[in-house]
């Protein structure tokens, strides 16, 4: 059987491709086609640890099986998305609106909204910083966007959450991610807003690579 395998951020830069086609026997496991992958790329092998694999967009074990035609996806730690837009989770190539979100979120029955906005700074890491470029992938990136909103819904009810992050170049002082959080009262919308932004850095596949003075770097603020 035939799969096709997703490259992003570094591991993308590591072989050269976004993007290839690995031929496996009919009963190969998701762990199979990451060992075939090192064999081809050795390179792939010193990151292994800390990468996450996914199957058709979504976290399955290693040890699930593959038919013809899937997708994987391999993974680098996160840093933490080209107009593709669910509800009010937003990846967008254009920059962001808090107005548009906290319209999202605002209701008569929701006394307290908080927002949060991420913004690029100028030094990082002792590094004086030109630019920003964030890559995500998408189709998984709108799905734990969209699980965070259900985790929040379930912790906080009665909470309303929206959510807008940035692909593609960022100059200093452009906004990477937004967030609006509202609640009736003011602290289920800050504390649905802090965790939010923490586990979205944690979880969702979007990756920040810094253009510094000295050179570039992929972020890999999660390890």
């Amino acid at each position: 059987m035939r799969v096709r395998v997703l490259l992003f951020a570094g591991l993308r830069e590591t072989i050269g491709r976004k993007e290839v086609a690995l031929d496996l026997p009919p009963e190969a496991t998701l762990g199979d086609a990451v060992v075939e992958l090192e064999r081809c790329w050795p390179a792939l092998a010193g990151s292994r640890r800390r990468l996450l694999v996914s199957l058709n967009a979504e976290r399955v074990p290693l040890d699930r099986p593959l038919a013809d035609g899937d997708e994987v996806a391999l993974l680098p730690p996160m840093s933490g998305g080209s107009g593709v837009q669910a509800g009010a989770l937003q990846l967008l190539a254009e920059p962001l609106s808090l107005d548009r979100l906290i319209d999202r979120v605002r209701g008569p029955e929701r006394g307290g909204i908080v927002t949060f906005t991420g913004a690029v700074r100028k030094h990082s890491r002792g590094e004086t910083i030109d630019h920003l470029e964030y890559e995500a992938y998408e189709p998984m990136a709108l799905g734990e966007m969209q699980r965070i909103a259900d985790e929040v819904g379930a912790r906080w009810p009665g909470v309303r959450l929206a959510i807008a992050h940035r692909v593609g170049r960022l100059e200093i002082g452009d906004a990477a991610v937004m967030i609006a959080a509202a609640a009736p009262h003011r602290a289920e919308a800050f504390e649905a807003c802090r965790y939010a932004i923490d586990t979205l850095k944690r979880t969702v596949p979007i990756w920040k690579k810094e253009f510094a003075e000295n050179g570039a770097y992929w972020v890999d603020e999660n390890p």
